[in-house]
């Protein structure tokens, strides 16, 4: 098949998360938020999963990566520079609520905080890279939660909606595309991220993890409009963190699992945001957790406010297929934030996530299919322990061979059909793992001389892997090869 599907004006690029790289956690003003609470290392979601687990920063017992990101506070101008050396079309990137509303409830922003975004924005459109920025990825102002205590209070509603129309209003004529929140339906399987729930707040009581999720969608909805009356050509996006999920087998019991997944993992989210109204499969969805309709505070008027604040566009992540099999206990590996059971034709990484290209043209087909809403991958790449060598080469192939096939499936669903605007992969530059806060889980074409104990030049390095991205986005993905690269 010939893959030369993309249009002219196929947004290629690359993604970060403010939480995750800039560092400078308390510079300016800024004052920390909920991932700046969360210690490094393979426990993290553990620890703050743990039922005395309060938000509490105890630098004596563990450490906190977070806190210095990869520097890109202090050297973003670098850093632009080298993604513009890559030939970036966009840049997708997170805005840190608490640099610009340190507490989260101020009567005014912070304006040391929007002058760093003034000139990271500024910086992109210099090189005519077309920002898209999440308002919400993974962080909420620390103090706002300790007062309100999760996304499940409705008060907080109208402290992100306050922070977001700021940052549209300051930025609606140089931003076209937003996202309201990251991956929104990954709180089914952790809320500690999206949600800011915890055991004491209530995590593991689906009752608040629904409320909250309400609540967001109100915020979105009340975001959305607001950015339309202010003007007309933004594009606002949901984000949701989408698998490929497949039946084990062809009995029913297992066929019926997986499309109760697909309901309420994949589309739930999207269908909110994206139709404007509860899907017709949410009685049974909360009956599978023990509630009802009556177990939820929201009213006519929320529902209205829905209606009338549905999303341009679904940004979404892709990393792997889950497997399902209800009926027999079968070997289990690690995912996304999600479990599957091992699937025999795939291959994992090295952290245990399985490999399935087709899998993404699959579920671009399908959302496709469902909402006839452009697409646009948001996130997408393979973590791995790069080597650097004595020439300071990092000869990074499997990167190269996960992201060529991963955009030869992009390129499949275009044939099908889908409209897909944009391919941004994970973490571009390396950066500290949300879910594990480890260095070492390197995502990036460039690569950040930073290491897991806090030790490390910071100096940037470019990989293989930056050459090679750099020729697919000459080509607009019509040379996937790697031959003959200078590297």
């Amino acid at each position: 098949m010939n893959y030369n599907n993309f249009p002219e004006n196929f947004l290629w690029g690359g993604a970060t998360a403010a939480s995750q790289i800039e560092g400078a956690y308390l510079e300016d003003g800024r004052k920390p938020s909920t991932v700046d609470a969360m210690p490094g290392g393979n426990d993290r979601l553990k620890i703050v999963n743990r039922n005395d687990f309060n938000w509490q920063i105890d630098e004596k017992k563990y450490q906190y990566p977070n806190h210095f990101g990869i520097d890109h506070y202090h050297r973003y101008q670098e850093d632009i520079r080298l993604f513009k050396e890559m030939g970036f079309k966009c840049y997708r990137f997170s805005i840190s609520w608490s640099r610009v509303f340190p507490n989260g409830d101020e009567e005014k922003p912070n304006n040391a905080g929007l002058q760093f975004y003034d000139n990271l924005i500024d910086e992109c459109l210099k090189y005519q890279i077309e920002p898209v920025i999440t308002l919400s990825h993974y962080e909420v102002p620390l103090n706002l939660i300790k007062k309100l205590n999760s996304w499940a209070n409705k008060k907080m509603i109208n402290y992100f909606v306050k922070f977001a129309q700021v940052i549209l209003s300051r930025y609606a004529n140089k931003v076209k595309y937003f996202i309201t929140f990251n991956e929104i339906n990954s709180a089914l399987h952790f809320p500690v991220l999206s949600q800011a729930l915890i055991p004491r707040t209530g995590s593991k009581n689906f009752k608040n993890v629904f409320q909250a999720w309400h609540n967001q969608f109100v915020a979105s909805a009340r975001i959305v409009k607001f950015a339309h009356q202010l003007a007309p050509e933004i594009k606002m996006g949901c984000m949701i963190l989408s698998t490929a999920n497949y039946s084990y087998d062809c009995n029913p019991e297992n066929q019926l699992a997986t499309l109760h997944r697909e309901q309420d993992f994949n589309f739930f989210c999207s269908d909110v945001q994206v139709r404007g109204y509860y899907p017709s499969y949410t009685h049974r969805f909360l009956q599978d957790y023990g509630l009802t309709e009556k177990s939820i505070d929201w009213t006519k008027a929320e529902f209205k406010e829905i209606a009338e604040g549905t999303v341009d566009f679904i940004s979404l992540s892709y990393y792997q297929s889950n497997t399902i099999d209800k009926i027999n206990k079968r070997e289990i590996v690690p995912g996304n934030l999600t479990q599957s059971v091992k699937n025999p034709f795939l291959t994992v990484t090295q952290w245990g996530w399985q490999i399935d290209p087709i899998g993404l043209r699959v579920i671009l087909d399908k959302l496709y299919d469902r909402y006839q809403k452009p697409l646009f991958i948001v996130e997408n790449g393979v973590g791995a322990k790069d080597k650097v060598t004595a020439q300071n080469k990092i000869y990074d192939d499997y990167r190269i061979d996960y992201l060529k096939k991963h955009i030869e499936a992009i390129s499949g669903a275009i044939y099908d059909g889908a409209q897909v605007i944009g391919y941004t992969p994970w973490g571009c530059i390396d950066l500290v793992s949300s879910s594990t806060g480890e260095m070492s889980k390197r995502y990036g074409l460039i690569y950040v001389d930073l290491h897991d104990d806090g030790s490390g030049s910071c100096k940037r390095l470019k990989k293989k892997s930056f050459y090679w991205y750099k020729r697919v986005i000459q080509s607009n993905g019509n040379n996937l090869s790697e031959k003959d690269l200078n590297y």
